[in-house]
C-alpha cells in the first residue's frame, strides 16, 4: 500500500532540473536506498518527502496521519548544557502534555542513546560531527516515525555504530514502518535496503532488492542503452547524408523521410547524455625505499589515555594498509606517529628513503577557504604537471567534474562533495609515493567512489587508509591494523592480512554484552557460511564497466569488418601496395574471431549479471 506518492513531480535548481516529471511511490514496510550522482537532487527530494520543501510542479499525496521524521546530513542541535538536553529541546519532548507519555518518550531516547553509543552529557558545542549525527539518529528513532528519512547517516560513524544502526533499521522498519536513506555506503545498502531508487538526470528509476542486485541490473541496462544509442546515431548519420544530397532529395520529394529526419534531430537534441565521471590518475613519482616506515616498541599516551603501546610494525613499499577502529581509538594519532610528525613517548619510528607524502585529512583543513578552486590546485599558473605531462588547469579541473565557471569560485562556497573532489585533485597533482587518506569517501557519490577504488588498486606506491567504508576497505587494502581490544582500546594494535572481511573473521571475539556485538557476530557468521561461489558471482566494478563497453566495442569491430570488406572488393584494390594488402588480409582473418570472442564475453557477463540480480 502506497503511503507517499509523487506524480509528474518537477523541481529545479536554477536552470538545472532535479526532478523532471518524475513519478514514484513509497510503500509501507519497505526500506529504500536513494542513490545518484552528487548534485542530482537526492537531498532536495528527501526534503520534499519530509515536507520541508515544496515541488515546483506536480503532486505529492500522503496517507492521512502519516508521521514523517527527517535527519539531515549535518544535524542542527539547539544550544544546551548537554547533548541529551539539546535533543529534548529539538524533539519538543518537554512539551508532551501527558506525563506518562513524556516519561515513555524520555526512556526511549535513553535506550537509543545507549544503542548508538552517545555520550549524553557532552556539550553540543564540543561534540564532534559523529557525536551529533548519532545523537540526532537516536532522537529520530526514539520518536517511532511511520516514515524515517535519513541523509547520509553513516558519515562520521565508526564500524560498530554502523552495524548497530543496521541492526536497528532492519528490525524496526518493516511491518508498516518505512525507511528511505541516502548513502554511498554500499555494504550498508546491501544489508538494509529492500529496494534501490536511482535519481538520474531528473528521472526516478526503481530496482527491487539490495545494492548488489541493482549493480547487476544496471550493468545490463547501460549495455543495452549504449547499443541502442550506437544504432540510433548510425541511423541518424545515414539520414543526414541523404538529406544533404539536396537537389536529389527535393526531386524525390520524400516528405515523409524529411519529417522523420527532423524528428530524429529533435530526439537527439533532447537526449540527455550520461553524466560525466571523474577522471582520476595519480603521479606516483619516484620509488621510495623498500621499507617505508618501521616502528619498534612504539608507545604514546595523553595523560591516562594510552594510544599506542609496544607496537612493532613494518610498512613496506607497495603495501596498502587499512587502519580500522572505533572513533577515538587513536587512528589519526597513529598516522602522525608513523609519519614522524608526532614524537613517541617510547620506542622509535624509522622512515624510509625518498619518501614523498600526500596527506588527505578528513576535516579538509588543508583547504584555504579564501582561495579559489584554481588557486588551490595551481597558484600563479595555468598549468599542472602530472607524471611529466603538462595539463591546462581547466582541463584538469574538468577531470574532477568542475565546470570552467567553477574555477574562480571561493573554496568557502563549495559543497562537501566538491571540497572532497578538490582535495583529491590537489593531492593527485603532486608526485607522491606514499598516500595517506583519512576518510576520503565522505561526501563522494558511488560512481566517484568506485573510480577512486580502481585508481588506488592500480596505484604503484604505498597507501595508509583510514575508512569506515567496509567495501572500500575490502577493495583497496592488503592488510589491516586494528586495536586488539575493540570495545575498550588500550593501546595494543594487531596486524591482519587481507581486507575488512578478512579482519572480521580473524579478530578476537567481542563479549556478548558489548554494544553491536550481536550485529558483528551475525555478519561474521553469515560471511563464513556463505558458499565460495557467491563471492565469484558478485560483479566487480571492472566487470560492470566491461559489460557496459562491450556493445560499442562489438559495433566498432563490425564496422571495421564491413569497411575492410568494401575496400578489398574495390575494382582497383589489386593496385595497392603489397604490404597494405597483406595487412588487410591478416586483419580480415582476425576480425571474425575477435567479434565472436566479444559476443561470447558479452553473453558471459550478461548471464553473470542476471545471476547476481537473483
Amino acid at each position: 500500500m502506497a503511503i507517499i506518492t509523487l506524480m509528474q513531480a518537477e523541481l529545479a535548481w536554477g536552470d538545472l532540473p532535479l526532478l523532471d516529471h518524475a513519478d514514484m511511490s513509497l510503500e509501507a514496510g519497505e526500506r529504500v536506498g536513494l542513490i545518484g550522482r552528487n548534485g542530482t537532487g537526492k537531498s532536495s527530494l528527501l526534503k520534499v518527502l519530509a515536507g520541508a520543501d515544496k515541488l515546483d510542479a506536480g503532486e505529492i499525496r500522503l496517507q492521512d496521519g502519516l508521521r514523517r521524521i527527517y535527519v539531515e546530513q549535518e544535524p542542527f542541535l539547539p544550544e544546551a548544557e548537554t547533548l541529551k538536553n539539546s535533543l529534548i529541546a529539538r524533539g519538543s519532548l518537554e512539551n508532551i502534555p501527558d506525563e506518562r507519555d513524556k516519561w515513555t518518550a524520555l526512556a526511549r531516547l535513553d535506550e537509543y542513546l545507549q544503542k548508538l553509543h552517545v555520550a549524553e552529557n557532552v556539550s553540543p558545542a564540543q561534540a564532534s560531527g559523529g557525536e551529533k549525527k548519532r545523537a540526532a539518529l537516536a532522537l529520530a528513532l526514539s520518536m517511532k516515525p511511520d516514515v524515517l528519512l535519513l541523509d547520509e547517516p553513516t558519515n562520521h560513524l565508526d564500524v560498530d555504530t554502523i552495524l548497530a544502526l543496521e541492526d536497528i533499521l532492519k528490525n524496526e522498519f518493516k511491518n508498516g514502518r518505512t525507511l528511505m536513506v541516502i548513502t554511498h555506503d554500499r555494504a550498508f545498502l546491501d544489508s538494509v535496503a529492500t529496494r534501490i531508487l536511482e535519481l538520474d538526470r531528473g528521472i526516478l528509476r526503481s530496482y527491487p532488492g539490495n545494492f548488489a542486485a541493482y549493480e547487476a541490473r544496471k550493468a545490463q541496462e547501460l549495455a543495452a542503452e549504449d547499443l541502442q544509442r550506437a544504432r540510433f546515431d548510425k541511423f541518424w548519420a545515414q539520414e543526414e547524408v541523404w538529406i544533404r544530397k539536396g537537389i536529389e532529395a527535393r526531386r524525390t520529394r520524400n516528405e515523409g523521410r524529411v519529417r522523420r529526419l527532423e524528428a530524429l534531430r529533435r530526439e537527439r537534441a533532447a537526449r540527455r547524455e550520461r553524466i560525466g565521471q571523474i577522471n582520476l590518475s595519480i603521479d606516483a613519482g619516484e620509488k621510495s625505499g623498500k621499507i617505508v616506515a618501521e616502528a619498534v616498541n612504539l608507545g604514546k599516551s595523553f595523560g591516562e589515555r594510552t594510544i599506542v603501546k609496544g607496537l612493532n610494525f613494518k610498512l613496506m613499499r607497495g603495501d596498502k594498509l587499512g587502519l580500522v577502529g572505533p572513533n577515538g581509538a587513536g587512528k589519526s594519532t597513529l598516522i602522525k606517529l608513523l609519519l614522524g610528525s608526532l614524537s613517541p613517548d617510547e620506542g622509535t619510528v624509522k622512515l624510509g628513503t625518498n619518501l614523498k607524502i600526500a596527506y588527505f585529512d578528513q576535516l579538509r583543513e588543508q583547504l584555504d577557504d579564501s582561495k579559489t578552486v584554481a588557486e588551490t590546485i595551481s597558484p600563479g599558473s595555468q598549468w599542472v604537471e602530472i607524471a611529466g605531462v603538462k595539463k591546462h588547469i581547466m582541463s584538469y579541473l574538468g577531470d574532477f567534474l568542475f565546470a570552467p565557471h567553477r574555477a574562480e569560485v571561493p573554496v568557502a562556497n563549495l559543497s562537501g562533495g566538491e571540497r572532497n573532489r578538490l582535495l583529491l585533485a590537489r593531492l593527485f597533482a603532486l608526485p607522491a609515493n606514499l598516500l595517506v587518506l583519512d576518510e576520503p569517501t565522505n561526501d563522494l557519490d558511488i560512481d566517484s567512489l568506485e573510480l577512486l577504488e580502481e585508481t588506488l588498486e592500480n596505484y604503484p606506491g604505498t597507501i595508509i587508509l583510514v575508512s569506515h567504508d567496509r567495501r572500500f576497505l575490502d577493495d583497496v587494502v592488503t592488510q589491516v591494523l586494528a586495536p586488539v581490544n575493540w570495545e575498550h582500546p588500550d593501546g595494543r594494535w594487531m596486524e591482519f592480512v587481507g581486507g575488512y572481511e578478512d579482519w572480521v573473521r580473524q579478530r578476537p571475539a567481542l563479549p556478548e554484552s558489548a554494544p553491536a556485538a550481536k550485529a558483528t557476530k551475525e555478519k561474521t557468521a553469515a560471511h563464513s557460511a556463505r558458499p565460495a561461489r557467491r563471492e565469484q558471482l558478485r560483479m566487480s566494478y571492472k566487470e560492470n564497466k566491461e559489460l557496459e563497453e562491450l556493445p560499442a566495442k562489438i559495433e566498432a569491430l563490425e564496422a571495421e569488418q564491413n569497411a575492410l570488406m568494401l575496400r578489398m572488393s574495390e575494382a582497383d584494390y589489386f593496385k595497392r601496395d603489397v604490404t597494405e594488402q597483406q595487412t588487410d588480409a591478416k586483419r580480415s582473418q582476425e576480425l571474425p574471431g575477435l567479434i565472436e570472442a566479444a559476443y561470447a564475453r558479452w553473453e558471459e557477463l550478461s548471464e553473470k549479471a542476471q545471476l547476481c540480480a537473483k
